[in-house]
């Protein structure tokens, strides 16, 4: 059976550079399943992320980029896994948070910072 199409809101990304930016999403567990050179879609885990080359100068300091994704999926621990090299530590690190969500916080392209949850509620690692 084919997958239904992600219902939601969905981030548009900025990157300075689109194709050094794609491995980190794809090692997170989206693939692209659509797009051109210039935009590519990545999905997965009921959900799309859209990512946009960034023209000269509009995107040109990684360090104060204001911009951040916050992904919810039940699949928090085998990302937090995967990505471990990307973790912001101390604060990012794998845990429930005081606002009822079990996460993690990652260090993306760009310095975009990357949120990874799933309500406390329902994570049966409690």
């Amino acid at each position: 059976m084919a997958e239904q199409p992600a219902v939601g809101a969905f981030a548009i990304v900025p990157c300075n550079d689109l194709a050094a930016a794609l491995p980190f999403w794809q090692q997170m567990g989206l693939v692209q399943t659509g797009g051109e050179p210039s935009y590519r879609i990545l999905s997965g885990m009921g959900c799309e992320v859209h990512l946009t080359q960034a023209g000269t100068g509009e995107w040109a300091v990684p360090a104060c980029n204001p911009f951040g994704v916050f992904l919810r999926t039940p699949e928090v621990d085998a990302i937090a896994a995967r990505m471990d090299a990307f973790v912001i530590r101390p604060g990012g690190v794998l845990r429930h948070r005081e606002w009822g969500i079990y996460e993690v916080g990652l260090a993306g392209p760009d310095n975009l910072l990357v949120r990874v949850g799933w309500p406390s509620a329902l994570v049966r690692n409690g």
